[in-house]
C-alpha cells in the first residue's frame, strides 16, 4: 500500500521551497548575497538563537553517485539561527568559516517566510539562481574542453 503523501515532510511544496532556496543562499559566495541584499535596505532588526559558530562536520559521498555511502572527509561550517521582532525564525549553514555569510543567509531564510517572500525571491534568490547557474556552465565549458569521446574514432579497415 503506497505511503499516504501527506504524512511525508519532504512532499509539503513549501518545506520543498525552503530548501531550494536554503540551498542557493549556502552555495552562493558570501560577497555576492551581500550585494544583493543591499537593495533590501537596512537589516531588520533580529535576536540570535545560535550565534555564528564555527565546527566540522563528515563529508559523505557516493562511488560514481549510487555506490554505497562513504566518509570522504571533514569540511568546516558555519551555522545560526536567528529570530525577526515578528517571531518568524531563520538558520543557515554555510561551507567554510564566514559568519556573516551564515548570518545574511539566516535573515534571508527568515524574511522569506514571511509577507516580503515574493520581493525577496525576485531581488535575492533569483539573481543567486542565475548566478550558480553560470557558474556551472562555465564549468562545464571548461570540462568539454578536455572531453574526448572515443566512439568516433575511425577504425583502420
Amino acid at each position: 500500500m503506497p505511503a499516504d503523501p501527506a504524512s511525508n515532510p519532504a512532499d509539503d511544496p513549501l518545506i520543498r521551497a525552503r530548501q531550494d532556496w536554503m540551498s542557493v543562499l549556502a552555495k552562493a559566495p558570501g560577497t555576492r548575497l551581500a550585494a544583493v541584499m543591499e537593495a533590501l535596505g537596512p537589516e531588520p532588526a533580529h535576536s540570535w538563537l545560535r550565534a555564528p559558530e564555527f565546527g566540522a562536520v563528515m563529508s559523505r559521498g557516493r562511488a560514481g553517485a549510487t555506490g554505497a555511502p562513504f566518509n570522504l572527509g571533514e569540511i568546516t561550517v558555519t551555522r545560526c539561527s536567528l529570530r525577526l521582532e515578528d517571531g518568524t525564525v531563520g538558520h543557515a549553514y554555510i561551507a567554510g568559516r564566514d559568519a556573516d555569510h551564515a548570518r545574511r543567509a539566516a535573515l534571508c531564510d527568515a524574511l522569506l517566510q514571511g509577507p516580503r517572500a515574493a520581493e525577496l525571491q525576485a531581488t535575492v534568490i533569483a539573481p543567486l539562481r542565475a548566478d550558480l547557474a553560470r557558474a556551472a556552465a562555465e564549468a562545464e565549458a571548461r570540462a568539454d574542453k578536455t572531453r574526448v569521446d572515443f566512439f568516433t574514432m575511425v577504425r583502420g579497415e
